[in-house]
């Protein structure tokens, strides 16, 4: 009699930790999907570095994409596009063209302080360079134009009593151009700038002058203003200074230094009678909340 044999159920195949095969195929799938989307972030971020390369197409054609990104005000675009030249090419032809031009780039993308380290090594790097004076004027720009923020144009915050570091840095920077470059393409512009620059900083003096005079410093206030007249002749503010000299050197009881500053005002500003500039005293300024001066 044949042996009866048993039929051994089939049971399906488990992972160790009990999941199904079609569980194993999800996962598959996630991994799979977690692989191309790496691979195509990768691929993105080459390109992007493709597109920065200065290998790509050699540094002739990087450098035109960067001077039409700079055309058409993409200057994030293009300060990329020069910051990688400079570090691919150090040396080559188009070098001091490219640092030129990433002045600019900075002063126009507001990154005022890469604009001035930049046209500083320019400078340093480049002493005899034809294009010096485009790097100074560049410079002066830079400072020339940081101005007040909104705040302080709501509240009509007085300049003349702020410190014009700034000021002072960009008439000496437009002052090269004028005095070192004359001819340059920059210099008319830099002259009118600097009477700008000039009477700004003779307004910040004479506000120096008046606080000592606030406090019956009159040596330190004919100091001032006698710098006024001498470093920024021209300026409205010299008027002022005349007057103040006159106070201060009466004040002071030093007779013949009035009577020279008032020769000297009659000259510029009018014949005045004997001892009127000197009986005019300078109206000093009092913060109306300082009700015990």
């Amino acid at each position: 009699m044949p042996a009866f044999k048993t039929r051994n159920p089939i049971i399906p195949m488990r992972e160790p930790n009990g999941e199904s095969s079609v569980m194993r195929s999800w996962q598959r799938v996630l991994r799979t999907s977690l692989v191309l989307g790496l691979l195509l972030a990768i691929g993105a971020c080459a390109a992007g570095r493709e597109e920065l390369d200065p290998a790509r197409g050699g540094a002739g054609v990087v450098y035109e994409r960067a001077r039409k990104a700079l055309d058409n005000q993409d200057y994030d675009n293009a300060i990329r596009l020069y910051e990688a030249l400079i570090a691919r090419y150090p040396f080559g032809a188009e070098a001091r063209q490219v640092r030129l031009d990433l002045i600019y780039a900075y002063y126009k993308g507001r990154e005022t302080e890469s604009a001035l380290d930049q046209a500083d090594t320019f400078m340093r790097e480049n002493p005899t360079h034809p294009r010096l004076d485009y790097a100074y004027y560049i410079k002066g720009l830079v400072d020339f134009e940081r101005s007040v923020n909104f705040i302080e144009r709501w509240f009509n915050v007085d300049l003349d009593e702020r410190p014009p570091q700034t000021a002072l840095r960009a008439f000496n920077s437009f002052r090269k151009v004028v005095e070192d470059y004359p001819r340059s393409e920059y210099a008319h512009d830099a002259r009118r700038r600097m009477i700008f620059l000039r009477n700004r900083l003779a307004d910040y003096e004479m506000y120096v002058a008046r606080h000592y005079m606030e406090r019956g410093a009159w040596v330190g206030a004919a100091r001032r203003a006698k710098e006024t007249v001498d470093q920024y002749d021209g300026a409205p503010a010299v008027r002022d200074a005349l007057e103040v000299m006159i106070e201060c050197y009466d004040r002071l009881g030093m007779r013949e230094l009035a009577d020279q500053t008032r020769e000297l005002y009659a000259v510029n500003y009018g014949s005045v009678a004997e001892g009127s500039v000197a009986e005019k005293v300078v109206p000093i300024k009092r913060p109306w909340w300082k009700l015990w001066r």
